[in-house]
């Protein structure tokens, strides 16, 4: 393809990802309800945000960055018109070891890389393929997701200093150990209060944001009886100037691994959440590729100003659902609000007790477990239970991205063996295909001592050819066998290649071979194995059964022996279609 064409193709689908007129427009029907709805959405992403930078290790100001300029650009160019993006709790489980290893600026050059991949993604329609995660794979990177959050915010909540190592598991035993050692109440108490006031209260009333309600409640308590808790302390008041002085070239490739997981975590979840928001909406339908387009130019952008890799953030999104919103404005005013405590409110923010944020993320944490979806997959069956449980656990012992790699290729085998399963290899009589006037019993006796149909059902793929070829030439001693393949819904290599050595047993044994009805679609395999060119040779392929039938009883007929005569049967007056 010529320079010109290339370029005039990236043009093309960057244009079909681009927020058009008529989208924008969308954010002047009822600016009213958006503006409540924003309100609402600021209100319960704060603390949230806050408690996701610390947690990240990046720091509480980089997690209010994240939300204020991610939040802005997704609202404005992804593809969901009601889609909140910000920093997520699954995103901090992948940022944890990348800030561990490689410091502050290693996670935010990780969010520029996974950027550009999401725009990549988008422009190369890779959205439509987000929607082949098993469910049971989701849902148990979810159940691990909410155990890491948990675990994390134990140091927080004990009120000890979070100790080194990638393994929420390891840190939190360590610091449940420096805490008996030295045990001291006040951080424990604020946080379990701040989880139970959000758990209970929200249960009681959710449309109040009692997550802000809980922080501070806590920050007034904790300032008037001079509890000793660890506050967030300094906030600087303000986004800082977007800078690059964070990138570091010659550490590039080793943080392209990294960028990779955290540009598929981000695609999954924002396109789940997109697809969440659907839901809940009436008449709204997300434009997949716009949202990874919209997704990777926010996280091209936080990180110019000190913020973190963000998603599609699936709770702040249904708040902003469920509080009205009707457009992409209400996600933009929850980013302008925010971005008003930045530069208005940061020394009251600064006085936010850790151990508060803690407890917002440990409710956070126990919200994300859905136990009658759980519940739901575990009766489903014992497959989708493991897959559940296998991927949850590869999320709390390794990192999420072996996770959905544990999810997925369990998913497969067991896809694998259900499609084994499906594919039958069945004996059936001939008389069905036969006109009336044959079906009297001196004919079909004939018929059966001499020919044998078997109906292939199904896939015939690797999974189940071999079983095919032990059912197929251990049971057929006729001397004619038919093979009717009309019902193979689809073969692939491993399975035309085992068809070929059944038919050539088959032959090898003195049995005539006839094979009737297969599709248009499944000669190519067949034909690049060489599986049918023998048969063609000799005119043992055929459009119909009947007709192979009749060559069949041709054949016999004309063969010498001791065998009763058959009666000829002309071609006309078969049954058309039977195959």
């Amino acid at each position: 393809m010529a320079v010109p064409a290339v370029l005039d193709a990236v043009r093309d689908r960057t244009g079909s990802v681009l927020p058009t007129r008529q989208v924008l427009a969308t954010m002047g029907r009822s600016p009213r309800k958006d503006l409540i709805a924003g309100l609402t959405v600021a209100v319960v992403a704060l603390p949230l945000a806050l408690g996701f930078g610390i947690s990240s290790g990046a720091g509480a100001e980089a997690g209010l960055a994240t939300a204020v300029v991610a939040g802005a650009l997704a609202a404005v160019f992804g593809g969901s018109n009601l889609q909140v993006s910000g920093p997520t709790g699954a995103m901090t489980v992948v940022l944890v070891p990348i800030v561990a290893r490689y410091g502050t600026g290693g996670v935010l050059t990780v969010g520029l890389l996974a950027g550009a991949v999401l725009i990549a993604l988008a422009l190369l329609r890779a959205g439509r393929w987000m929607a082949y995660v098993p469910v049971p794979v989701v849902e148990g990177f979810t159940l691990g997701i909410a155990g890491v959050i948990a675990l994390q915010q134990v140091p927080g909540a004990l009120g000890v200093k979070k100790p080194g190592g990638d393994n929420p598991a390891v840190a939190a035993a360590r610091a449940a150990r420096e805490f008996a050692a030295a045990p001291h109440w006040a951080a424990i108490g604020v946080a379990l209060a701040v989880a139970a006031v959000m758990l209970v209260g929200g249960r009681l009333r959710p449309a109040l944001p009692f997550s802000l309600i809980a922080v501070v409640a806590a920050t007034v308590t904790a300032e008037l009886a001079g509890l000793p808790v660890a506050t967030i302390g300094h906030l600087p008041a303000g986004l800082p100037a977007p800078s690059l002085d964070f990138l570091d070239l010659s550490a590039v490739p080793s943080l392209v691994p990294s960028a990779l997981a955290v540009a598929a975590l981000a695609a999954l979840e924002s396109l789940m959440s997109a697809t969440a928001a659907d839901a809940m909406s009436v008449s709204e339908r997300h434009d997949s590729d716009r949202e990874l387009f919209g997704q990777g130019l926010a996280n091209l952008a936080a990180p110019l100003f000190g913020g973190v890799a963000a998603t599609g953030a699936i709770a702040r999104t249904a708040v902003n659902v469920r509080s009205g919103a009707v457009s992409r404005l209400a996600a933009l005013v929850h980013a302008a609000v925010l971005a008003v405590i930045v530069f208005a409110a940061a020394p009251l923010v600064a006085g936010i007790p850790l151990a508060a944020l803690a407890g917002v993320l440990i409710a956070t944490a126990v919200r994300m477990v859905q136990v009658g979806s759980l519940s739901a997959l575990a009766r489903s069956g014992r497959g989708e239970a493991a897959v559940l449980v296998l991927t949850a656990a590869a999320t709390l012992a390794f990192d999420l991205v072996t996770a959905v790699a544990v999810g997925l290729l369990v998913s497969g085998v067991l896809a694998l063996a259900a499609v084994a399963k499906a594919a039958r290899v069945e004996q059936v009589p001939l008389h069905a295909d036969l006109p009336p006037a044959d079906h009297h019993d001196e004919e079909q006796a004939l018929l059966a001592e001499h020919i044998v149909a078997y109906r292939i059902d199904g896939p015939l793929l690797f999974a189940a050819a071999h079983r095919f070829l032990l059912e197929l030439t251990e049971g057929a001693e006729a001397e004619v066998v038919i093979l009717r393949m009309s019902r193979v819904s689809a073969i692939d290599a491993s399975g035309a290649t085992v068809l070929g050595d059944a038919i050539a047993r088959l032959r090898g044994r003195g049995t005539l071979v006839l094979v009737s009805g297969v599709r248009d679609e499944h000669h190519r395999p067949l034909d690049a194995l060489g599986v049918l060119d023998r048969l063609r040779v000799d005119g043992h392929v055929f459009g119909s059964t009947p007709e192979a039938i009749a060559f069949a009883r041709t054949h016999l007929h004309g063969q010498a022996g001791s065998r009763p005569p058959l009666r000829s049967l002309p071609l006309t007056g078969l049954a058309e279609g039977v195959r």
